[in-house]
C-alpha cells in the first residue's frame, strides 16, 4: 500500500500535547455546564438568577467607567485625581485588551448561555476571556494598593472579585477557563498600569484638563 501523506499521519497519530489539550477542553466544557446552575429560570438554582445578574452588573465596565469619570470630574484633591485618572486608564486598557483577545480567539459562549446580558457589543458574542473576571481582578488589586481600607473592607473587596468571577460560570456566560484566564490577565494588567503610572510629571497635559 502507498504510504499515507504526512498530514494524515499526524491526524492518525495525535501528539500527547494534543490529546491533553483536547481532554482538558472536554473537562472544561463538562464542568462549566454542570456549574451553570443559574443559566436559566428552570436551572437548579434558577431562583437565584436575578441576584446573579445584579452581581453581573456590579462587574460591568460601563458602571465602572461612568463612576470613575464622574468621581474624576467632582474631585477637588490632586492626589485623588491622580488615583482616579489611573483607574480610568486601567479600565480602558482592560476594555481594549479583552476586546482584542476575544476578537483573536473567537471562542463561542457556552451553549446553555442566554444572551440577555447587560449592554453588549458585537465582540461580546465571544467567550474567551471573561471581561468581568479581568476587571474584577484588576480593580481588586488596584483598590487594595491605592485605597486605605480597614481589614473587613479589604476582605469584602476580594470576596466581591471572587463572587463576580464565579457568577460568570453560574450564569452560563463563560467556561471555567475563560474566567481563570481572565483573572490572570486582570492581575497582570495591573502591573502594566503600575509601570505606566500617570502623574503630573510624566503626563502634565492630562492633569491640566482637570
Amino acid at each position: 500500500a502507498a504510504p499515507l501523506p504526512e498530514e494524515d499521519c499526524m491526524k492518525l497519530n495525535p501528539s500527547f500535547v494534543g490529546i491533553a489539550l483536547s481532554s482538558l477542553l472536554a473537562i472544561d466544557l463538562w464542568a462549566s455546564k454542570r456549574l451553570g446552575v443559574c443559566a436559566g429560570e428552570g436551572s437548579a438554582w434558577g431562583s437565584a438568577r436575578p441576584l446573579m445578574k445584579v452581581i453581573e452588573v456590579s462587574g460591568h465596565g460601563i458602571p465602572w467607567l461612568l463612576g470613575t469619570f464622574y468621581g474624576l470630574c467632582q474631585s477637588d484633591s490632586s492626589a485623588a485625581r491622580e488615583v482616579l485618572l489611573n483607574l480610568l486608564f486601567a479600565l480602558l486598557l482592560d476594555l481594549v485588551m479583552v476586546t482584542v483577545v476575544k476578537g483573536l480567539v473567537k471562542r463561542p459562549r457556552p451553549t446553555h448561555n442566554k444572551m440577555d446580558m447587560f449592554v453588549t457589543i458585537s465582540v461580546d458574542k465571544y467567550s474567551f476571556p471573561s471581561g468581568h473576571a479581568t476587571r474584577a481582578a484588576l480593580v481588586c488589586r488596584f483598590v487594595l494598593r491605592h485605597l486605605v481600607l480597614a481589614v473587613p473592607l479589604r476582605i469584602l473587596v476580594v470576596l466581591w472579585a471572587l463572587i463576580v468571577s464565579i457568577s460568570r460560570v453560574m450564569l452560563g456566560r463563560h467556561n471555567m477557563t475563560d474566567v481563570l484566564f481572565g483573572l490572570v490577565l486582570g492581575y497582570a494588567l495591573y502591573s502594566v498600569v503600575e509601570h505606566c503610572w500617570l502623574s503630573p510629571l510624566n503626563a502634565p497635559a492630562l492633569f491640566a484638563l482637570w
